[in-house]
């Protein structure tokens, strides 16, 4: 007996997005240490009414079946901002993306690759980089490295045959994507302590933490402060008004003072680091159901969580600094005040940092000076159409 054709399906409105979500919440459960998100924060971030990415984005998702049975989806999306993007720095003109990418074998693999493929080169792409779900501010890159251990919030976690599966229809690597982690219970070196210390005394340096009863004040500078730091790197899109609102508001439920600052220079702000309490510990607790009484513990956990390991996803000083001892002093200073607020504060254990370009030298710098390693690894892919 033949083995059962694959068939394709492109699926919108409100129950094909709920026919997608869900179908990645089967493959995430088939997964060792893959945690459970929250359903609707995943419907959400597909539904172009509520997401602003879409604003300047094209997108198409498709699912696949066999025997009557979903085996795998795919997205196929192009973001307008990305394609005015030079060339040289990841995206540029002709580039599409693929995204949220589940299958169950290569076979099916292969095939949703090809849709996505299909529908990229109707709407005049010529090149593919993927995965990227949706936008590269969400959830770039499989992870290839760090499938021993539990992501921590706002991170992929996949298993390790789709990098064979990508590769095998073609797919070189485009870039690399690391996560440092960092024991938070341990302090800095010698070094970079003189250093934090050096910049304390001086007097045109002030490190602060966030308001957050200004968080929306805050949220501006911060994502302002980001669109000039970042705007030089493979793979950045700039953040639209749009988008700054839409994030201030998502994240400041674990947004906690303590651990967020912002450097400011003779009064001005030029610096800032995020960091963010791995809600995934919670989320794997309640099993990402707010009902009947996972939203007690969650919005118990979000007002003081207590022993949270801690990731920082967004740092940046602006490029004005960018090459400068100051600029690293910066980053030492803020980071070493939310070690101790971590630590002190929450009973932190483990940090993570990330994700970092594997070639940016400055960020990989950082990262060995104050003794992290490498604990996972994303690969961004690429093709030709």
């Amino acid at each position: 007996m033949s083995e059962a054709q694959i068939v394709i399906t492109p699926v919108s409105g409100k129950k094909g997005r709920a026919r997608f979500v869900d179908l990645g919440r089967e493959f995430a459960a088939r997964l060792p240490h893959s945690v459970p998100q929250l359903r609707g924060e995943q419907l959400e971030l597909i539904d172009s009414g509520k997401n602003p990415f879409f604003g300047h984005a094209r997108t198409q998702l498709f699912v696949a079946e066999r025997g009557g049975r979903d085996v795998g989806r795919i997205s196929a999306h192009i973001d307008e901002l990305a394609l005015a993007m030079p060339a040289e720095q990841g995206f540029g003109p002709g580039t599409g993306n693929f995204g949220y990418f589940d299958a169950e074998d290569e076979a099916t693999a292969h095939a949703l690759l090809a849709t996505a493929e299909d529908w990229l080169r109707t709407q005049g792409m010529t090149r593919a980089l993927g995965p990227i779900s949706l936008s590269i501010w969400e959830e770039p890159g499989l992870l290839v490295r760090g499938q021993d251990h539990a992501p921590m919030i706002m991170m992929g976690h996949h298993p390790a045959e789709y990098r064979g599966w990508i590769e095998s229809f073609g797919y070189t690597t485009a870039k690399s994507l690391l996560t440092y982690e960092l024991d938070i219970s341990r302090e800095f070196p010698p070094l970079i302590q003189r250093i934090v210390k050096t910049g304390e005394r001086n007097e045109r340096i002030n490190v602060r933490r966030v308001d957050k009863s200004k968080w929306d004040q805050e949220a501006a500078i911060v994502l302002s402060i980001l669109n000039d730091a970042w705007s030089d790197n493979w793979g950045f899109v700039p953040f639209t008004p749009e988008e700054v609102a839409y994030a201030g508001k998502k994240l400041k439920p674990i947004i906690h003072e303590p651990l967020n600052m912002i450097a400011e220079l003779d009064g001005k702000p030029v610096a800032f680091m995020l960091t963010f309490p791995d809600i995934n510990s919670e989320l794997s607790r309640i099993g990402g159901k707010l009902f009947p009484f996972g939203w007690f513990h969650l919005l118990r956990w979000l007002h003081k969580p207590k022993q949270a390991n801690m990731r920082v996803p967004l740092m940046g000083v602006l490029k004005e600094l960018h090459n400068s001892r100051l600029a690293s002093q910066l980053a030492f200073m803020m980071i070493s005040e939310i070690r101790r607020a971590a630590e002190s504060e929450f009973n932190g254990q483990r940090g993570e940092i990330g994700w970092i370009l594997d070639d940016n030298q400055g960020m990989v710098a950082i990262a060995d000076a104050i003794n992290s390693t490498v604990n996972r690894e994303y690969l961004i892919f690429e093709k030709a159409l």
